[in-house]
């Protein structure tokens, strides 16, 4: 039952709207007016507890935007609709009976996180590039959590959407779901965000640092950063006790991410974009590091469908011109930046809840005397300059080379829960079983221009590449 608002209540919402706006902690239209509040009912501040997004799926009056269950990003809402924990089987995912088949749709009904990794599948649709292929789509629907994304998509409420690389391993080889990997979604797109006072990966010592999701690049590269400086990644309640060399992981949604960080919460962070941007401009942090300057041109995003859609030979027109769609849209963001920035934010067609400023910045601002350490180039956000790379590009061949390192890094990676699918799984059946290469490779060849990105190489076959890491 909901509980009833009184006038009290009213007030205290206003005056504290009106004192968060004064204080240009927030913007007027970021404020949800009324929510979330805390265990008295008194209201909270959305910028410093939530991503102010209102959403018109809350069933239960007050109850904090985009609260964590078990920092799975669950939220408790997403809980009691399904019945409690024993209905996420420990993972927060849907249980495989509940992996029938569903009839094709050839209606593209896109899921989306609020970050610039899906920026092309948003662009495809927005300029109507799945119409010129005959294709119709709806528009895509924002979730602002990837275990509430995946349990959507396996449930087969959207037929395409974008996944951090490692996730759909996990869903196929730890799960047995039939998902497919089919291109990349972009490259780059990420970074490592701290608090004032962090300067270098050696002081991550006895603090706490927040990742998207366990199965990420965001929490390989970043564990790789951490032990290159003697850190022991580790994963305990933020409340136990640190070693002076450990250093506390933990899973935070996005949205939550830059918040945290401004209220001291976390003393550091790495996701994808635009929440470094965000970071940057709303919560006083800095970037230590872009991850694509320690992993050249790396993977972060991917395009997720379903098996049986991608698979079945009577739709495979429509499959190719899903990925025909895509490198358009992708070939159009690299070319038309600013103007693609401006049209994803709340000051265009409102994909993103974040200002263009902001969305801008995360797609065009990487500049190496910006982002010089004060302590010296060896800690300098971005030291190799001759990988000409960008904060983010938008490159669709999923290198096989990519996933093998993805799939040999996660066994070195610290996560929670049952990780032993890994102890058996290849990177070479991963990169013959889980991608397929086909219709993207079609479209990549009717458009040669792809081969400027910088994550491409140069010379040689541009569908191989030596993966590059060095921090």
């Amino acid at each position: 039952m909901k509980k009833h608002r009184s006038d009290d209540f009213v007030a205290a919402a206003a005056a504290s709207r009106a004192k968060a706006i004064k204080e240009d902690r927030i913007d007027d239209e970021d404020f949800v007016a009324g929510a979330p509040v805390d265990g008295d009912g008194l209201p909270l501040e959305a910028k410093k507890y939530g991503d102010g997004i209102n959403d018109p799926d809350l069933t239960l009056d007050f109850d904090p935007l985009f609260s964590n269950v078990l920092g799975t990003g669950v939220s408790r809402r997403g809980l009691l609709q399904a019945g409690g924990l024993a209905a996420f089987g420990g993972a927060g995912m849907l249980s495989r009976a509940a992996w029938a088949k569903k009839k094709f749709d050839p209606v593209i009904n896109i899921c989306y996180i609020p970050i610039t990794d899906a920026a092309a599948l948003l662009v495809a649709h927005e300029l109507g590039y799945f119409k010129e292929e005959g294709i119709d789509s709806v528009r895509p629907t924002l979730i602002r959590g990837w275990s509430p994304l995946v349990e959507a998509f396996q449930a087969h409420k959207f037929n395409l959407t974008h996944m951090l690389i490692p996730i759909p391993i996990w869903m196929r080889y730890n799960n047995g779901y039939p998902v497919k990997i089919t291109a990349w979604d972009h490259s780059n797109g990420s970074a490592i965000v701290v608090k004032p006072g962090m300067n270098r990966p050696e002081d991550f010592g006895g603090k706490q640092f927040a990742v998207p999701y366990w199965y990420s690049i965001h929490n390989i590269v970043s564990q790789k950063i951490m032990k290159d400086a003697g850190i022991k990644p580790v994963i305990r309640p933020q409340d136990a006790a640190l070693a002076a060399d450990e250093c506390n992981f933990l899973v935070l949604a996005p949205p939550d991410m830059p918040p945290a960080l401004a209220a001291n919460k976390i003393d550091g962070y790495c996701v994808a974009e635009p929440f470094n941007a965000l970071g940057e401009i709303k919560a006083g942090g800095r970037v230590m590091r872009f991850t694509g300057d320690v992993w050249k041109g790396h993977p972060c995003c991917v395009v997720v469908m379903h098996e049986d859609d991608v698979m079945d030979p009577e739709h495979a027109a429509w499959s190719q011109g899903v990925h025909n769609a895509i490198i358009q849209a992708q070939l159009h963001l690299g070319a038309n930046r600013k103007e693609m920035a401006q049209m994803l934010s709340r000051d265009g067609q409102k994909y993103l809840p974040f200002p263009a400023e902001v969305i801008e910045r995360a797609m065009m601002f990487y500049d190496p005397a910006y982002y010089a350490n004060p302590l010296g180039s060896k800690y300098d956000a971005i030291k190799h300059l001759d990988w000409g790379q960008d904060r983010i590009n938008f490159q669709a061949w999923p290198y096989p080379s990519a996933t093998e390192l993805v799939v040999n890094d996660l066994k070195n990676t610290v996560v929670t829960g049952d990780a032993t699918f890994l102890d058996t799984l290849t990177p070479e059946h991963v990169i013959k079983d889980l991608v397929n290469y086909d219709f993207v490779r079609n479209a990549l060849e009717a458009n040669p221009s792809w081969r400027n990105d910088p994550s491409v190489p140069s010379e040689g076959n541009p569908y191989e590449r030596t993966e590059i890491v060095k921090i």
